[in-house]
């Protein structure tokens, strides 16, 4: 397979797009695709003047803004490596990557700029401020000269003044060259960094352009909610967008559902990349108040009326999303059935994907026209996906993918690597699933978190957690083996608690009769023993799967 500069499509659309939006900051400036172009360019003869080489290390750790991502353009454009961080991480996580990565440089947003401590990262010969590219911490005269004077090199390189002609990027040597590193969310010790090389990138832009091109164009405005140091709202948040000349926002704080639902009304994105957690708060808490109600429930109990009023519930959910999308892509981690049925049952436009960190991150996706609910789609563009099992319909097995968008390995950890990248270029993800004729696979859970029945049965936790997450009062579960029983973990809807007056008796009763209804319906080997309430809700990892191995 002829495989394309990843730079040259950066540069391709900055050209094509000069005088398009590109980025916004919410209630916030604007930058056009030229302004872009000139950050760019402005950040090069920084990291020139200042002694970068190619294939050099940066570090990005701030929450995202349109300078971020300027930064994160300029950095792989360069030829430098791009060490994306999320800005949740403490500040010891954020040393440990800066220093095992051996970053040179590192930028930091408003918030992480207070919070770290540059003498704990001895390597680093400067720290950049995201917001305006001032300097933090500079350990070399080179690069304190080039900040002072970059406005006069700038002026210098060209006296006229800037344009598209002068775009010139760095065009990778091969498609294997590492572009990335990004550090997984590390919920054991510290995190494993995953080298992504540039044909990864391109592959999933490339994967996108396909099942996305016909429907986004130039100019479509899109939100990015997720975290672009994460890979999902990298590749297809940012990236492919970016490619696509679309106009991009960024809410730059704590995307909370209210300002979530603020900015779907404002902007009306074409298209919504969400995880989980997100969707299923919009509708348990905006949607099912309304449907759940005697009245609805008659309506929705009669076959003749039960359609146009599915109808009407479906106009007000796509409302909900700013009504312009064509599809909402979820992944990053387990969706609930109740919620996935719902959705299906009103016709909304929903499709559910699968990837890793390690895919950068495309595996599985099907368009929400042909997508089988309960599925993550099938093998997506350039991948290949099987399961290893004598029979991967019925038979859980690992699901393993192989083709350019897999990792060339985990930096400086070559045992990792071989854990999970076989001889013949298979990835390992880890997960179990089944596979049915037409190719569409169904996530059965983590092979690490299946836990073993007494009487040797597979137990999937995550599968008898989706169970409890319908039932009353029931907000978040962790189900843990103890000796050989079961034991679900519940982190109830304290909120709806307190409007309903129920204190702690009431809702431990509850919780009982939920593990008797649970239990009735469950096989013997999976029924639960007891149900423990938590006063905090989990915690989790920055795509928002809870960190199963602190209550194991």
């Amino acid at each position: 397979m002829e495989i394309p500069s990843f730079n040259a499509l950066i540069e391709q659309s900055i050209k094509d797009h000069w005088d398009l939006d590109a980025l916004t900051d919410y209630k916030g400036a604007t930058l056009q695709y030229h302004d872009v172009a000139r950050k760019i360019e402005k950040l090069h003869i920084l990291f020139e003047s200042s002694g970068v080489a190619k294939g050099d290390k940066i570090a990005l750790c701030g929450r995202n803004s349109s300078a971020w991502a300027c930064a994160f353009l300029a950095t792989v454009t360069y030829g430098a490596v791009a060490v994306p961080i999320l800005h949740e991480f403490t500040p010891d996580q954020i040393y440990n990557i800066v220093n095992h990565s051996e970053s040179k440089l590192l930028f930091v947003g408003d918030v992480v700029a207070t919070q770290i401590d540059g003498t704990r990262m001895p390597a680093l010969e400067g720290i950049v401020y995201i917001p305006d590219y001032s300097l933090v911490l500079s350990r070399t005269d080179r690069l304190t000269y080039a900040r002072e004077h970059l406005n006069e090199m700038f002026g210098r390189k060209y006296p006229k003044y800037f344009r598209r002609e002068h775009v010139a990027y760095y065009r990778e040597q091969s498609p294997d060259e590492l572009a990335l590193i990004n550090y997984t969310s590390g919920t054991t010790g510290y995190s494993k960094g995953v080298m992504l090389p540039y044909r990864a990138m391109w592959s999933n832009a490339d994967f996108a352009r396909h099942v996305l091109g016909p429907q986004i164009h130039a100019g479509d405005p899109v939100i990015s909610i997720l975290p672009m140091a994460h890979m999902y709202g990298m590749a297809f948040e940012f990236i492919f967008e970016f490619l696509a000349g679309c106009h991009i926002y960024y809410l730059t704080r704590m995307p909370s559902p209210a300002i979530i639902s603020q900015a779907f009304a404002d902007i009306r994105p074409r298209i919504i990349i969400a995880v989980p957690l997100v969707i299923e708060k919009i509708i348990r808490k905006r949607v099912f108040p309304k449907i759940q109600n005697h009245k609805m429930r008659l309506l929705l109990g009669m076959p003749v009326i039960s359609k146009k009023v599915n109808e009407k519930i479906c106009e007000q959910v796509t409302a909900a999303f700013g009504g312009r999308f064509y599809e909402v892509i979820i992944g990053g981690a387990a969706f609930s059935q109740e919620v996935e049925t719902f959705l299906h049952k009103i016709g909304f436009r929903y499709t559910v994907g699968y990837g890793t960190t390690e895919c950068a991150p495309i595996i599985c996706y099907a368009d929400y026209q042909s997508f089988v609910p309960g599925s993550c789609g099938r093998a997506a563009i350039h991948q290949q996906v099987r399961i290893l099992s004598d029979d991967p319909a019925t038979i859980p097995g690992e699901i393993v993918t192989r083709g350019p968008n897999v990792m060339l390995g985990y930096y400086k950890n070559p045992e990792a690597t071989a854990a999970v990248l076989d001889a013949d270029g298979w990835y390992h993800t880890g997960d179990l699933g089944t596979m049915d004729a037409e190719g569409n696979v169904f996530i059965r859970g983590r092979i690490k978190n299946m836990l073993l029945g007494s009487n040797g049965q597979n137990i999937y936790p995550e599968e008898l957690e989706d169970q409890l997450s319908s039932l009353p009062m029931v907000a978040e579960s962790v189900v843990v083996q103890r000796g050989d029983k079961l034991v679900a973990l519940v982190y109830p809807d304290y909120e709806e608690a307190k409007a309903m007056g129920l204190g702690t008796a009431e809702l431990q009763d509850l919780m009982e009769q939920n593990r008797q209804a649970f239990n009735t319906a469950a096989p013997p080997y999976s029924r639960l023993s007891a149900i423990e309430l938590q006063q905090q809700e989990f915690e989790k990892t920055p795509k928002k799967s809870i960190k199963r191995y602190l209550y194991q």
